[in-house]
């Protein structure tokens, strides 16, 4: 049997997130339908992590096992033509025997958009969260930079989050502004239900002056979930990249016939 990791790009305003559920169309219930209809057998597509109903994403991580000898580029181009417009395969890859896309993830990196304009945009209504008034923006990266580090997450989580453990690793956090646009960056080990999306909502807390940069550390050390920001909206998350280390991917110099 093969692995097969693919990188996958879509639009999720119109799913119900990643996760297949009996109450919803979830994208990886379209990737996997696809699949069956290339392969012509069932596939069971294992993803890097779950994204919200309305969370896109440019690099969301996923891997199968099939039997079949086509080329890479058949399960691009080839699960491509049974796939929506908003959903698409940018690569696959050959991964090694056991090859886990959660347990062998070294970071994630999530891309948190707000639109800041007296009106409203109706071209970018589901990838970006739109804020009539200014920001601190000084203020938002001084508050920002205190996530670093490893914390307990507890106080930016989810009600019905379901994680053992609220302690994760974060990298980095920026947060940069061109023209009408701020972009909030967060690389980290893994996150938490809803995560980012109230890290982004207390950090424009921050930039409305109703916080200080320095609640954070307070929220960090406190866990009260009450005090932190809102949870941002889910249209202006993305997941950018899931980033593995060089040897989960096959040098594959020369692809199997196809029969």
């Amino acid at each position: 049997m093969r692995t097969i990791r693919l990188t996958i790009e879509y639009d999720g305003t119109g799913y119900s997130g990643w996760q297949r559920q009996p109450n919803g169309l979830a994208v990886q219930q379209v990737i996997e339908e696809a699949l069956c209809q290339l392969l012509g057998d069932k596939i069971d597509l294992r993803s890097s992590g779950r994204t919200d109903a309305g969370v896109h994403a440019r690099g969301m991580a996923a891997a199968f096992k099939t039997a079949s000898n086509l080329p890479l580029k058949a399960f691009v181009d080839g699960t491509n033509r049974f796939l929506p417009p908003d959903i698409a395969i940018l690569e696959a890859f050959e991964a090694p025997a056991g090859f886990k896309p959660i347990g062998d993830a070294l970071a994630k990196h999530y891309r948190y958009t707000i639109l800041l304009t007296t009106v409203r945009s109706p071209l970018r209504r589901f990838h970006a969260w739109h804020l009539r008034e200014e920001l601190d923006l000084e203020a938002m990266r001084a508050g920002a930079a205190r996530f670093v580090g490893r914390h307990d997450f507890a106080a930016f989580r989810a009600s019905n989050c379901a994680a053992r453990t609220t302690t994760r690793r974060v990298d980095s956090v920026t947060v940069t502004r061109e023209s009408d646009t701020i972009t909030i960056d967060v690389v980290g080990g893994g996150f938490l239900k809803n995560m980012v999306r109230v890290m982004a909502g207390t950090l424009v807390e921050i930039g409305r002056r109703r916080f200080t940069p320095e609640h954070i550390t307070w929220l960090l050390q406190n866990g009260d979930r009450k005090k932190a920001g809102a949870t941002a909206p889910a249209c202006g998350l993305c997941l950018i990249k899931v980033y593995y280390p060089e040897n989960t991917v096959v040098e594959v110099t020369s692809q199997p016939e196809v029969f």
